[in-house]
């Protein structure tokens, strides 16, 4: 089969494209033809040799996909050939840590990319506990925007966040993947929402997903702006994906008692404060990383409602890994870039 990979760290320049191995499909596997891969900023990451040294090239990189099912292993009863699927960024490589939960927290918790074989590919094999049907209704390059990034917002905003009806929350960087749909599922929480974002395409992305307040997060009078909008009390919850100096006025914008939820650092891994402001209000830092497949499944019928949405930029083939990974790298994509291993 055909994958992009990297043989070394670098930029975008070390893609190519190769001929690797076909996955074959184990006991209680399914080997998926994979339609749809989504470019997540984290690939971007591992791609520079950020999140690891430890990688063995060449290396295929990708968290998710979407796909059909194109065999079905030994002992599989969930899935048909030819059936439409989702399939998870991430899973334990240990079948006796399948059932626990948070997934992410299993000893052999694995992600794809990472430590498992990536998805830039024309086929994928994953056990079938960590496989969806895909009843979303809509196109390959539409569905596969959604697992990571929803996923992520998911967890962020409804799990670990807490976010309920009449709760005011505040959602980094609303243009991006993930602040995109965390804006979507805090509104579909009957929550209000105010977002961040720095270009004026980007503040318009987060105004489409359903922010209320949308402001620029270098704005000297950010914190004004927040009090303000909250008559005061500050926002209940606030979802970080930027980390770095961001954080301190991210803390700030939080109620005394409130929640701030760190997911990401793309502003940088390092963030410096004033812990008496968290101590003394008794707010909580709580870290986050993405959702169970169950969770994942409920969300889906939104999406098929079309209460969630993706937005997509565009959509490549696998032999443009390299453009696709400039456009997330440089945040010149206004919505999710899409890979097609097969056009």
């Amino acid at each position: 089969m055909k994958a992009a990979v990297i043989n070394r760290f670098g930029g975008p320049e070390v893609f190519s494209v190769e001929e690797v191995p076909t996955p074959v499909a184990g006991p209680g596997q399914v080997l998926v033809k994979v339609h749809g891969v989504l470019v997540n900023r984290l690939d971007h990451y591992i791609r520079n040799g950020d999140i690891t040294q430890d990688l063995k090239f060449p290396h295929v990189l990708g968290l998710d996909a979407v796909g059909e099912i194109a065999v079905v292993g030994e002992g599989v009863r969930k899935f048909r050939l030819g059936e439409r699927v989702i399939t998870m960024p991430g899973y334990p490589s240990d079948p006796g840590d399948y059932a626990f939960r948070p997934t992410t927290l299993a000893p052999s918790y694995s992600m794809r990319g990472l430590q498992l074989p990536g998805t830039y590919a024309q086929y994928v094999a994953v056990p079938q506990e960590f496989v969806l049907h895909d009843k979303t209704g809509l196109p390959p390059e539409s569905a596969a925007a959604l697992p990571v990034p929803l996923m992520t917002a998911i967890n962020a905003v409804q799990k670990v966040g807490e976010v309920k009806k009449g709760d005011f929350v505040l959602i980094h960087a609303g243009g991006s993947a993930t602040g995109y749909f965390g804006i979507q599922v805090a509104r579909a929480l009957d929550a209000r929402v105010a977002a961040t974002a720095r270009s004026v395409e980007a503040r318009e992305m987060a105004s489409e997903a359903g922010a209320e307040l949308v402001i620029n997060v270098s704005d000297d009078e950010f914190n004004d702006w927040i009090a303000k909008w909250t008559d005061g009390r500050g926002v209940d919850v606030a979802i970080d994906s930027l980390g770095g100096d961001t954080f301190e006025k991210t803390i700030n914008a939080v109620k005394t008692g409130g929640i701030i939820v760190a997911m990401g650092f793309m502003s940088g891994a390092e963030v410096k404060f004033d812990i008496r402001n968290l101590f003394f209000r008794e707010k909580q830092i709580r870290g986050s990383l993405t959702a169970d497949i169950e969770d994942f499944a409920k969300w889906l019928e939104p999406v098929r409602k079309g209460i969630i949405k993706p937005k997509i930029d565009c959509a490549l083939p696998l032999s443009q890994a390299r453009k696709a990974h400039e456009l997330v790298s440089q945040n010149k994509a206004r919505g999710a870039v899409i890979l097609l291993p097969w056009e």
